[in-house]
C-alpha cells in the first residue's frame, strides 16, 4: 500500500513511527516541500502488513 504523509517535519517524524510499529516499512521517499503551505511537507511511504509469528 502507497500513503502520503503530509505536515511539519515533528508530524511526519511521529507518523512514521507509529507506522514502523505497526508495518514494514518497504520503501519511503525524500520529504517534498508543500507547495500550498510553508514549511509543510508530502512524504510517500509504500507499506506491507507486518508477518505475525
Amino acid at each position: 500500500m502507497r500513503i502520503c504523509l503530509e505536515g511539519n517535519r515533528a508530524e511526519i517524524t511521529l507518523g512514521m513511527i507509529h507506522l514502523r510499529r505497526l508495518f514494514t516499512v518497504t520503501s519511503m521517499s525524500r520529504a517534498f516541500p508543500n507547495r500550498n503551505r510553508p514549511r509543510h511537507y508530502r512524504l510517500y511511504v509504500t507499506i506491507t502488513p507486518r508477518k505475525s509469528h
